[in-house]
Formats: C-alpha cells, sequence, structure tokens
C-alpha cells in the first residue's frame, strides 16, 4: 500500500470477492503498523494515527461489512479522505476508551471541550490539534464525544524537529478535568514521520 498517497480512489478498492479471501491475511499485516500509530494518553484516552493504509483498510471493511456495492463506495470515500494526511499534518482519531457504560456517560459529561485542548510539543513548540471540520464535538449540556478526529498541522521546522530523534515530542491534553501527557517514542515518532512529504 502506498505510504506517501493522499487520497484513495474507487481504482485503489479490492473487488469484494478478493478482499473478502484475503482479509484476515491484510488485517494481520496491518497489525504492526497500527501499533506503532496507537497511543494512549492518560487512562483511558487513546490515539489512532490514521493514513492512507489504515483508512483504505477502513473503506474496504466498511463495504465488506455493509455490502453497499458500487453506490456505497462514494460516501465512503467522502467520508475517510478527509482523515488521511496531506504531507504536512498528522491526523488522529482519539478515543475516550470507558468499558463500563454508566461511567462512560459520567465521564463524558465532565470531559466537554476535551478536544479543544490537545496538544503536540516537539522541543518547546506545541501545536494545538484542531478537530476535523464535519467531526461531531462538544453538545450544548456540555457532554463530549467518546470519538473525535484531530488534525495536527506542521510547519516545516516543525517537521524537520519531528524527524530529529534529538528533539523530545510529547502528546498531551490540557483539560481541567483530565490532564495528562505521554512521550512519543522512537519507533511511533519513525512511523509517524512517514506521513510527511
Amino acid at each position: 500500500m502506498p505510504v506517501r498517497e493522499h487520497r484513495i480512489t474507487a481504482a485503489d478498492l479490492l473487488p469484494p470477492d478478493i478482499y473478502a479471501g484475503e482479509r484476515d491475511a491484510r488485517r494481520r499485516a496491518l497489525i504492526p503498523v497500527k501499533r506503532d500509530r496507537r497511543m494512549e494518553v492518560g487512562p483511558f484516552v487513546t490515539f489512532y494515527f490514521e493514513n492512507f493504509a489504515t483508512m483504505l483498510a477502513q473503506v474496504q471493511e466498511m463495504l465488506h461489512i455493509e455490502r453497499g456495492g458500487e453506490a456505497q463506495i462514494a460516501g465512503e470515500l467522502e467520508t475517510y479522505n478527509p482523515l488521511i494526511p496531506h504531507g504536512s499534518e498528522l491526523i488522529a482519531t482519539m478515543m475516550i476508551e470507558i468499558d463500563e457504560p454508566a461511567r462512560r456517560a459520567a465521564t463524558l459529561l465532565k470531559l466537554g471541550g476535551i478536544e479543544e485542548r490537545v496538544w503536540m510539543q516537539i522541543g518547546p513548540e506545541r501545536i494545538a490539534a484542531s478537530p476535523a471540520d464535519y467531526a461531531d464535538h462538544t453538545t450544548p449540556d456540555g457532554k463530549t464525544s467518546s470519538v473525535h478526529w484531530l488534525r495536527f498541522r506542521f510547519t516545516r521546522g516543525q517537521i524537520e524537529r519531528f524527524r530529529n530523534p534529538a528533539e523530545p515530542v510529547v502528546l498531551g491534553i490540557n483539560h481541567e478535568n483530565y490532564g495528562h501527557m505521554a512521550t512519543v517514542g522512537a519507533g511511533k515518532r519513525a512511523e509517524l514521520a512517514k506521513d510527511f512529504d
């Protein structure tokens, strides 16, 4: 799968019968990539950094599960193409992962606006994440969604610093009810750096 591609087209998709036959092998092959693109920040927030390969897999899965045929393809591409980084950004799915439903509901009510309080720091420079345009955010009653799509936009200099292993990189959240951060390790940085042109 091409790492540098920024947009999935219908030509990138396998026919349903071929995908069904290769599905298990393809999902296994993506496990190490996804592992290096996953970051936990605090006890229950996880970031899954997306790219062409993860979004292509998502589109193929949606087509496989929903079986909408050719008519479904345009909608899936419209949904998932905006989540592929375009060479000077990282895009992450941020998930608030709490298994117990009552605790999850109560916690989401305390985390309104969390999507506006996420950042990545490279050395002394902090890059604020911005929520993806079409993502659901916090409701008027203060309840946040358990899933957010966030974009980190980099300057050319910040990309070079990100690629420099001597520069520390930290991913963090500074919400009043959830203040946590985690260092982006070398393996994850090497994988995420592939998203930059």
